[in-house]
This record gives C-alpha cells, structure tokens and sequence, in this order.
C-alpha cells in the first residue's frame, strides 16, 4: 500500500467518522430538547402561571421547536440527490456493475462529497444548540417571572 493509498483510506475513514459524531450528537441533543419541551409541558398545565410567564415560557417552547426540526434535518439521510456515492448507488447497480464500480477509486470524490456534507451538519447542530440555549434561557426567565410572581 503506498502513501497516498494510506492517506485516502484514512482521510475516508475520518470523514465517515465526523458523519457518525454529528449523528450521534444532533441524537442526543434531539432527546434533551423533547424532555425540555415535556418538563415545560408539565410546569404549564400544573401550575398556574402569570400572562408574562407564560409568554416566555411560549416563546422558549416556540425557539425548542425551531431547533427539534432543524436537528430532524441534520439527521435526515442524504442519498446524494442524482448522482448518490457509495450504497445508494450500489442499490441500482447489478453484482457485475458492482464489482465494475469497485474497481474505479472514488475516494477523493467521496471524501469531498462527504466532507460537505459534515461541515453542512455540523452548521446545523452549532445552530440547533445557540437555540436550544436561547429556549432555555427563555424558559429560566419564565421560571422566574412565576417564581417571583411578576406579571
């Protein structure tokens, strides 16, 4: 194996792995903005809450609803659109063209289709997460607005 044969596999093999990673991420930070939305849910149907509570609470749940779908689109699957790389493209082949597609080394392509892919995800969970913060912070003033009893 030379060099450069070296340097591909792992430069593919790390650009899958970042893939994988914002997955991951964007999945948890999925189901901590859910258990927010349900524990605001909660607090708001069990306690009676002041008019300026209840809209910073509404405005936190409005801004956690904003990030859930853009976590939802972070982890929607991407095919590659018309011109799929990898198993999508697999799917349409026949075992010969299979074996035919593998002989090509398509891992610059790849590594670069892939990589837009990740700076494209990891754009979106960075944006999910300044919402989520803002959701929260919205959601502690309406805490404090109730707690204090402000109107």
């Amino acid at each position: 194996m030379s060099y450069q044969d070296t340097a591909l596999t792992a430069a593919h093999a790390e650009v899958k792995a970042e893939l994988a990673r914002t997955d991951t991420k964007a999945s948890l930070l999925l189901a901590f903005t859910g258990a927010m939305m349900a524990g605001a849910w909660t607090v708001a149907t069990s306690v009676h809450l002041s008019p300026a509570s209840i809209a910073f609470g509404a405005a936190g749940v409005a801004v956690l609803l904003a990030a859930a779908g853009l976590l939802l689109f972070t982890v929607r699957p991407n095919l590659g659109g018309a011109r799929p790389a990898g198993f999508p493209r697999w799917a349409t082949l026949a075992p010969d063209e299979i074996r035919d597609a593998l002989s090509d080394d398509t891992r610059p392509a790849d590594i670069a289709t892939l990589s837009r892919i990740a700076v494209a995800k990891f754009g979106r969970l960075r944006r999910a997460i300044d919402l989520t913060c803002t959701a929260g912070g919205l959601l502690v003033i309406a805490a404090v607005v109730a707690w204090g009893g402000g109107a």
